[in-house]
């Protein structure tokens, strides 16, 4: 179905009779989860920070002689960590003519009503979905980006980009290529058509994104081309530097994903009922198929936290709530400590943190903005990890 630019009218918004569905996904587990856990935080700064310190080694028999004098003092240095608010902004519009004929149908002749009645009330609906869904993929996706000037728009960044500790690469490196229109050069390329791989940097190019899966396809000795689709048209990437993972394609075991587990339970995350995993549809499968194998058979059961209702899985590092959000990148396996992030609001006085207003009349029409800031706060960074170039084919059967 087609969206419009600009204003709604009798003849961009034709009404039509009989229940209403809405086609298009919009739930936010992640945004839901840890709105209801925390509620957020405010800002009074378009940048805001919070601080980690840390502990010296601990050692066993750390012990002093009888009678010593008290030792050199030491102490703990702080640093801070810093996000960025983003601006989420839209506009709705629709004449008056439209918001009047509601009785004007479209489609089939029948004796059914419109369930449209106020067609305002309703594109601002749809333009609330739609924004909720954008700042979920900005918490999962977002690359931060604090701007020196006004010429571009303020980033935050979200959960992906903020771990750093604890990542697993199961895929294979290949960096610094060079690519001209919809050609990728790499001398001695092991590359071959229908493999699997995902861009670690795009250089300038606009065509080819981050967290997306793409694949082989042209591959020749000493270049190759890629797809959205296996098998595909290739993608006019244009003139830039690219760096790129091929995704393996063994399949994953319970192993896999206690090696991730380990590494951040020993730096500190994990351990209460807010573990909890992030996995898009293909790595739910690839999931679900590890235990199975690993136990013969296994039984979800599930658990409320922060008032959203989970389904949990039984590990060797405790129980993990599974959010199967299908914004999440197709090769990407994270588990986070949910209680440590939080949606962090620029509070516009006399306003709040999102909010509607009407905008200044120019003609037959009403028009609303839809208007916040906000960002994501996510704690201490080691207590997620995830999990990258995991295989997107069916290695689950």
């Amino acid at each position: 179905m087609a969206g419009i630019t600009g204003q709604g009218t009798t003849y961009n918004l034709p009404n039509y009779t009989g229940e209403l569905f809405n086609v298009s996904p919009s739930e936010t587990p992640l945004l839901t989860a840890i709105g209801g856990l925390s509620g957020g935080e405010e800002t009074k700064s378009v940048e805001f920070e919070w601080q980690e310190e840390d502990l010296r080694e601990s050692s066993e028999n750390r012990s002093r002689l009888e009678g010593a004098n008290a030792q050199t003092a030491d102490g703990r240095v702080r640093r801070n960590v810093k996000n960025v608010v983003e601006i989420h902004q839209e506009t709705v519009e629709v004449s008056y003519t439209k918001q009047a004929a509601t009785g004007q149908h479209s489609g089939v002749n029948n004796d059914q009503s419109n369930p449209v009645t106020n067609e305002l009330d309703h594109q601002f609906t749809l333009a609330l979905k739609a924004k909720a869904v954008d700042v979920e993929l900005s918490f999962i996706r977002g690359r931060k980006h604090v701007p020196s000037n006004n010429t571009t728009a303020r980033r935050t960044g979200g959960l992906i980009e903020a771990i750093t500790s604890n990542v697993i690469n199961l895929g294979e490196a290949h960096d610094a290529l060079a690519a001209a229109t919809d050609t990728i050069t790499e001398a001695s390329t092991t590359l071959v058509n229908g493999d699997a791989v995902r861009f670690t940097s795009v250089g300038v190019s606009t065509a080819i994104f981050l967290d997306r899966v793409y694949y082989v396809v042209a591959a020749g000795a000493g270049s190759f081309k890629v797809s959205a689709t296996k098998g595909g048209a290739p993608i006019a990437i244009g003139t830039a530097t690219v760096s790129l993972r091929k995704l393996t394609t063994a399949g994953t075991t319970k192993d896999t994903y206690d090696a991730l587990f380990e590494r951040v339970f020993q730096s500190g995350g994990l351990g209460d009922d807010t573990a909890s995993i992030l996995v898009g549809a293909r790595q739910k499968r690839n999931l679900s198929t590890a235990y199975a194998k690993a136990f013969g058979q296994y039984q979800e059961e599930s658990r409320t936290v922060g008032g959203v209702n989970f389904t949990t899985i039984m590990s060797d590092f405790g129980t993990f709530n599974v959010l199967l959000d299908r914004w999440m990148p197709d090769d990407a396996f994270a588990v986070s400590t949910l209680s440590q992030l939080k949606p962090v609001f620029l509070n516009v006085p006399n306003k709040g943190h999102f909010f509607s207003e009407p905008l200044a009349k120019v003609g037959a029409s009403d028009r609303e903005q839809l208007y916040g800031e906000v960002g994501l706060k996510w704690g201490n960074e080691r207590a997620h990890g995830i999990i990258r170039d995991l295989p997107v084919e069916p290695v689950w059967a």
